[in-house]
């Protein structure tokens, strides 16, 4: 019975400790650019995907898109990390074919078409080491004029008869990016 009364002690101590260390944890507010997806299908009960994009949403809060995305110069399409794509299947992107695989999505916006990009390098911070020698493919896509003004930037797939659209929207802007099968 005394061995018992011994390790009474060492217990109460070692269960405050771990008791100490969980309410020690500091957890992070909301990011104010919240991560998304957009996938084709879109439908969550179809594990079989084509194509998903990851990416994180900023928003205008009554600053103008040309502050957040300047003309001429490489975007990270998004917020935070590099938007990353995923390609499940072989795709083609304009005339290139693109192998299925995890790739990084830039942009280079501009008053009337944007150049997309995909590059090799994924786990990346912003557009701050993008390294051009890195492309995969790019295209030029035209610049259109949206219906409804968007406060987040948004993505989000539309089904094509030869692939999927991606339409990627912020302020009156949008782009349509065409994927083929």
């Amino acid at each position: 019975m005394k061995t018992q009364n011994i390790f009474k002690p060492f217990i109460a101590i070692l269960i405050f400790a771990i008791s100490t260390t969980v309410q020690a944890q500091d957890f992070p507010e909301l990011d104010k650019s919240p991560m998304d997806v957009a996938s084709y299908p879109s439908n969550y009960k179809v594990s079989d995907k084509l194509i998903k994009v990851i990416y994180s949403r900023p928003q205008l809060k009554d600053r103008e898109l040309s502050q957040l995305a300047p003309n001429g110069l490489v975007w990270r399409t998004g917020a935070n990390e590099a938007t990353e794509i995923i390609f499940y299947k072989d795709m083609y992107f304009g005339q290139t074919k693109v192998k299925a695989g995890t790739y990084s999505l830039f942009t280079i916006p501009g008053d009337k078409e944007w150049i997309v990009i995909l590059n090799k390098d994924t786990n990346i911070w912003g557009a701050y080491t993008y390294e051009p020698l890195h492309d995969v493919a790019r295209m030029k896509v035209p610049v259109i004029m949206g219906k409804n003004f968007l406060e987040a930037f948004s993505m989000v797939f539309e089904e094509t008869d030869k692939g999927v659209n991606l339409f990627m929207g912020w302020g009156n802007i949008v782009i349509e990016v065409p994927f083929r099968r």
